[in-house]
């Protein structure tokens, strides 16, 4: 009982520092604190452990260079604070399989945990590495160079950060959890598709908007001051619907493998 008040008292702590470190809005802590206390149910601290190094790696990654993400960041709805959304965007899959082991644990659940985190690390690598790219990236729809930021654009930095963001939370919890190397296999194989399943959806079905007053293409409804007018893409899915349903959508695929093999 007293551990167990220690560990959360610890994570209200490190949401609140988020949010004093700017990582973090209000409503980013306490979507944060709640999904921490989530994967301390399911997972123990070791659970905790490898969501705090995906959040601390994605958050280095974020501000690594900001200054030369500046123009790339017009072009996107998140901006250097996490809101709640992009929290539950993020870790809302990992607090879900917590919470199912948390009443029946199996590695089943510890799969899924483990290819959601890896599929929101290889995505975010893949975003805050590959914008650093000297070349523009290769838009799927067209296979034409399109600006930095652009959804559903790839580049082979941002490919190549991708599959090492997967492949180190694969094999964190292949060292945390008794797991074997097929299971570090589906884990960073599963975790590169979810960010696959990214680029798909961000490039066929996220919305977009163009700005009326500067000519750009951007996620955001407001820009120059003004609403924006979406010119592409379905209403409900902007970026933190598509980042949650490819974590999801690739959980639920290792995990059929793993039950149909």
């Amino acid at each position: 009982m007293i551990e167990t008040f220690i560990v959360i008292s610890i994570i209200i702590l490190g949401g609140f520092a988020g949010y004093l470190a700017r990582s973090l809005t209000a409503s980013g802590a306490i979507a944060a604190i709640l999904v921490g206390i989530a994967v301390f149910l399911g997972f123990g601290v070791k659970g905790l452990l490898l969501l705090g190094i995906f959040f601390s790696s994605s958050t280095f990654w974020s501000k690594y260079k900001s200054s030369a993400k500046k123009d790339m960041e017009e072009r996107l709805a998140k901006g250097a604070k996490r809101d709640w959304r992009q929290v539950v965007a993020n870790g809302g899959t990992a607090a879900l399989f917590s919470i199912l082991s948390y009443f029946e644990p199996s590695n089943i659940w510890l799969i899924g945990f483990s290819v959601s985190l890896a599929s929101a690390n290889s995505d975010t690598w893949a975003s805050e590495i590959g914008s650093l790219s000297k070349k523009n990236p290769i838009y799927i729809r067209t296979f034409r160079r399109v600006e930095k930021g652009t959804s559903g654009a790839m580049s082979i930095l941002g490919s190549s950060a991708a599959l090492l963001g997967s492949l180190l939370i694969a094999w964190l919890s292949s060292v945390l959890f008794p797991l074997n190397i097929y299971h570090l296999f589906i884990i960073f194989l599963f975790g590169f598709i979810g960010n696959i399943i990214d680029t798909v959806f961000g490039a066929f079905y996220q919305k977009v908007y163009t700005c009326h007053q500067c000519g750009i293409e951007t996620e955001k409804r407001n820009h120059c001051q003004q609403p924006t007018v979406r010119i592409k893409g379905y209403r409900l899915v902007d970026n933190d619907m598509v980042n949650f349903l490819s974590g999801l959508i690739a959980a639920l695929l290792a995990i059929a493998v793993i039950l149909f093999n």
